[in-house]
């Protein structure tokens, strides 16, 4: 009468809201009742993970195959809209039924009974709860951290593991989202598989659908050959979607095909192919908020919200700055000799205090270049005060300054910052440290004649922030626009707002 394909696998469908102590596991079951029997019974039962279910009689296209000559060869199919499921016609000949009436859409409610040309099909929800208890580890995988918050994404990833679904990545800049892609990716069954990285926001526009679909030769002016996309180079293994929010509006329907029939078409072709790939996004977009502001589908949002994470910003889990501090010096390259010794092995309490107490916007990308610019400019093996950047000293400044407001301080430029940072030491009549951490006087001298090599940087940063902040405001915040006027290219343009952690409103 009918069997279940085996030629696609279906992704575990799992809800998991952050400070929240369950993970909901959402399936749905499908009862067969077959046509012509006198006492209607159910043949079989096919409970599945996630959407979309096809049904009809032709075999290896469809997850449910019957045998029913009234049904179609696509006839209908099954798919997830959020927490409801919706049964969509696929333009069948003797239509699908829901109470007698002829539907072309209906969202399903359970216990609902489907007449699918003479065969009925009963639909159901099953909701499992799990607890979620926090992993007792402070590392799993590349992620480090000893927060609860932390504690529980190692949860989530181990419960993941062993299944395909479909995850989204959500949180700020530089909190390490690719490294938490490839953790999923590494502790999968799919660890042996290819890992493939597409940055939405760093290929142009014109390009994306060819670097992520292929082409064929001759499809555009340059394709002298046909290529592979990365969808296609991912096949068997991961595929990441960094900075998905930047998609534009024009390809993510095409992308929306892909996940839904797990098959591409080339630029300029005219066959599918299959492709077997899991699926991992992030983005520091809050994507309902797009979805409302109608930048983000949101039948795509929907079908990527399957697991969504977010990770949490540093200033939120900063008692793993230590335990992050220790693994870097560690393991990072920077921190080597050619001798393969260590160039920094552990921290001054006043640089820990003073680190301790900055805000981070750049997260934990701003702590790997903190310490990599201190193994630059320390001469002993010890992490010092002075060797932390003198932007973050004035911001600990600032901070007692009570310029807490962050639209106030983008609006100030350098010399005001400068005069109110001398007006404050004419003051107090003490240095930057010794009103924190109660140094001991040093001479005017010392208090204002540094290092060139750090006077410069200091200037240097400072201005650039202060540039590209006026540049951003002048163009309300049109970052195309704001790069034109400044005569930078786009990408170096995003990529200096990265480096000081300048966010568009």
């Amino acid at each position: 009468m009918k069997k279940h394909s085996e030629n696609e696998s279906v992704s575990t469908q799992i809800s998991y809201i952050f400070n929240s102590t369950k993970l909901r596991l959402a399936r749905f079951q499908l009862s067969i009742i077959p046509p012509n029997e006198q006492n209607p019974v159910v043949e079989e039962s096919f409970i599945f993970d996630d959407g979309p279910v096809r049904i009809g009689s032709l075999p290896n296209e469809n997850h449910i195959v019957l045998s029913d000559e009234t049904v179609s060869r696509k006839h209908c199919e099954i798919t997830r809209e959020g927490d409801s499921y919706v049964l969509r016609d696929l333009g069948s000949t003797n239509g699908t039924f829901v109470n007698h009436v002829r539907v072309r859409e209906i969202y399903l409610d359970p216990g609902v009974e489907c007449q699918i040309g003479q065969t009925m099909v009963t639909f159901d929800s099953v909701q499992d709860e799990m607890s979620l208890l926090p992993s007792k580890k402070n590392r799993f995988g590349r992620l480090i951290g000893g927060d609860i918050k932390m504690r529980e994404i190692f949860s989530i990833i181990e419960k993941i593991s062993h299944t395909d679904t479909t995850v989204i990545i959500e949180g700020e800049t530089g909190t390490g989202k690719d490294v938490l892609a490839q953790t999923i990716h590494e502790t999968s069954i799919r660890s042996g598989k290819p890992f493939v990285v597409v940055d939405c926001s760093a290929i142009p526009e014109h390009l994306i659908e060819s670097e992520l679909f292929g082409h064929e030769k001759g499809s555009f002016t340059g394709a002298i050959m046909a290529r592979k996309g990365l969808f296609e180079q991912a096949n068997g293994g991961t595929i990441f979607l960094d900075e998905l929010g930047e998609l534009s509006l024009e390809l993510q329907p095409k992308l929306l095909r892909v996940l839904e029939t797990r098959k591409v078409r080339r630029v300029g072709g005219q066959s599918l192919s299959p492709v077997d790939v899991r699926v991992v996004a992030a983005t520091n977009r809050n994507l309902e908020e797009e979805v409302r502001a109608g930048r983000f589908r949101e039948d795509l949002f929907y079908r990527l919200s399957v697991v969504r994470i977010f990770l949490p910003p540093l200033r939120e889990r900063i008692a793993d700055l230590s335990l992050l501090i220790e693994h870097f010096m560690q393991t990072s390259q920077f921190n080597f000799t050619t001798q393969g010794t260590l160039k920094l092995k552990s921290v001054s309490k006043d640089a820990l205090s003073m680190m301790m107490l900055h805000k981070w916007p750049g997260n934990v990308r701003e702590l790997i270049n903190v310490i990599e610019r201190a193994c630059t400019f320390t001469e002993g093996n010890i992490l010092t005060s002075e060797n932390l950047p003198q932007t973050m000293q004035r911001s600990n400044q600032i901070d007692h300054l009570n310029i807490h407001n962050r639209d106030t301080l983008s609006s100030l430029t350098i010399q005001d910052i400068d005069r109110k940072l001398s007006k404050a030491d004419d003051t107090l009549n003490e240095p930057t440290n010794q009103h924190f951490f109660g140094e001991e006087d040093t001479s005017e001298t010392e208090q204002t004649f540094e290092q060139f090599k750090v006077a410069k940087e200091r200037w240097i940063s400072l201005f650039e922030k202060d540039y590209l902040l006026t540049a951003l405001k002048r163009s309300r915040y049109n970052i195309s626009h704001a790069s034109r006027e400044a005569g930078i290219d786009r990408k170096y343009f995003r990529k200096l707002m990265h480096k000081y952690s300048i966010e568009v409103p």
